[in-house]
């Protein structure tokens, strides 16, 4: 039985992991209009689908370099549009928007005007309107505020739509990259975080963000009645944004919008200290109670040792101590089901030609010695949700990423003791020494902990789970972050240690 819900583990292991994000279902409303110039006196709305102005490919637009201590920004300039954020403190930490703020409309053509130590201000100027843009940045690094200024230069009205776009992602490119990204939406009833490529759009909206693996994009606007748009731009592509409620600018009249926005690493403290609302963009799926109890358990214990490792090991340990109980009656109950392995064969001889009879059997044999034949189920079981909350959270989390600890260069990656020269088929051209000696460790505790069977083929089978179950867990781990392999590897050994120790008796 133990060997089964062993298999039963791995098999959820190789699903969840391939399936880590869950499509929220939502409600598509209407389209709204864009920015149109009216030359008549009396304003009038014309409404048009929203899409991507046409522009000319990322690569030959002009861009513009903002810097501050923290972060680095490129700013298409024609477009006063963030391309990119570069963040200092983190290594090859970056988040690409593409077209972060634009402003769908006709054809607009900005060009900097002025740059400040905090600021940054783009201007558009036509026959009939002024379009302002700047970009103010605090001195912490993270937050900042956009103000868009629109001026009518004509002697009619004009009717203002301004929807604003965050950016774009791109699901296209296989890997980590585009399988940690989705969009979050926040309206006044619930939070979803979307990765469906559809054209959706969300009333009352109070915030819309996109993130990557380690850092997101934040915009709140100040107006509450707003609407959040998706739009899908090709087959891998989606851009999200936000649209409020249009209006009438006189003759000479100007008015001003203002967004609310952070642009940084998906640090939960960081986040809350600027707006406690935005909290819910830090999401580690299905188990994410859990994995935000692990996290904050990990920081507090990074903050006495000073050692990520450290902090993994000793994490592990707490883990064990908290699950031990249950660990010991698993103990327990595998050494009761070895003292009867050969009662239950000799059943299995006896009844073999009729099953009914051998389950009862079995069941008062169990009832009779007063044995659980699923007392050892229950520390596996727990250890499924607390695993795969741990995976969401050290795959997504800044806290390890670029952390050393031994050989291991980066603990939110594999630990990469050595490149080879040439690739080995499922497992690269990495040398990856953590989820071998995981697997060695899990070969010793299968060897200890096999039950003692009296016929040939239930031994043969026990001898395959003992061989193959290391193996399928060393393939499923050896791509993994090393923080976590190190965790699971660590957890092995002191369920091995106590193994030996409960032998010895």
């Amino acid at each position: 039985m133990e060997k089964r819900l062993i298999l039963a583990i791995v098999l959820s292991l190789i699903i969840l992991l391939s399936w880590s994000a869950i499509i929220s279902r939502t409600h598509p409303l209407d389209n709204k209009g864009v920015i149109t110039d009216n030359l008549s006196k009396a304003p009038q709305t014309i409404n048009q689908e929203k899409v991507l102005p046409t522009t000319p490919p990322e690569e030959t637009l002009p861009t513009v370099i903002f810097e501050q201590d923290k972060i680095k920004v490129g700013f298409i300039e024609s477009q006063a549009a963030i391309k990119e954020v570069f963040f200092k403190n983190y290594p090859k930490g970056d988040l690409i928007l593409r077209n972060g703020f634009a402003i769908n409309s006709p054809p607009l053509n900005f060009k900097k005007i002025r740059s400040t130590d905090n600021s940054i201000t783009f201007q558009h100027l036509d026959a009939n309107k002024k379009i302002v843009k700047e970009f103010i940045f605090s001195n912490t690094g993270y937050e900042l505020w956009l103000e868009i200024n629109v001026q009518n230069e004509s002697s009619s009205s004009l009717q203002i739509d301004l929807p604003l776009w965050l950016g774009i992602l791109d699901f296209a490119p296989a890997g980590t990259s585009s399988q940690f990204q989705d969009i979050i939406v926040q309206t006044k009833e619930k939070t979803l975080h979307l990765t469906a490529r559809k054209d959706q759009e969300f009333a009352q909206l109070q915030f819309i963000a996109l993130r990557n693996r380690y850092f997101c994009a934040i915009l709140q606007p100040e107006k509450i009645d707003t609407t959040g748009l998706l739009r899908k731009v090709d087959a891998g592509k989606l851009q999200a944004g936000i649209s409020p409620n249009a209006f009438s600018l006189l003759p000479g009249a100007q008015m001003t919008e203002k967004f609310h926005i952070y642009l940084g690493p998906q640090e939960l403290h960081l986040i809350n200290s600027i707006n406690p609302q935005w909290s819910t963009v830090v999401y580690y799926g299905t188990f994410d109670f859990i994995s935000q109890i692990l996290l904050r358990t990990l920081e507090f214990i990074h903050r006495l040792v000073h050692n990520w490792g450290a902090a993994v090991i000793i994490l592990s340990f707490l883990v064990y101590l908290f699950l031990f109980p249950l660990t010991l009656k698993q103990m327990r109950s595998m050494k009761e089901m070895q003292l009867l392995q050969p009662k239950i064969e000799r059943l299995r001889t006896t009844y073999k030609d009729n099953p009914q009879r051998l389950n009862k059997e079995i069941m008062e044999l169990y009832k009779e010695h007063k044995v659980n034949p699923f007392g050892g189920c229950l520390p596996l079981i727990l250890q499924i949700p607390i695993f795969f909350a741990l995976y969401q959270a050290l795959m997504r989390s800044t806290t390890l990423k670029g952390a050393n600890f031994l050989w291991i260069k980066d603990l939110s990656e594999p630990d990469r003791l050595f490149t080879l020269k040439f690739s080995l088929p499922a497992l690269g051209n990495e040398f990856n020494i953590l989820p071998i000696l995981m697997a060695i460790g899990m070969f010793i505790q299968q060897k200890i902990s096999s039950v003692g069977a009296t016929s040939s083929t239930t031994a043969e089978q026990q001898k395959m789970m003992t061989i193959i179950m290391p193996i399928l867990f060393g393939f499923i781990f050896y791509h993994m972050p090393s923080g976590l392999v190190l965790y699971w590897f660590v957890n092995s050994m002191l369920m091995l240690a106590y193994q030996f120790r409960i032998r010895v008796k």
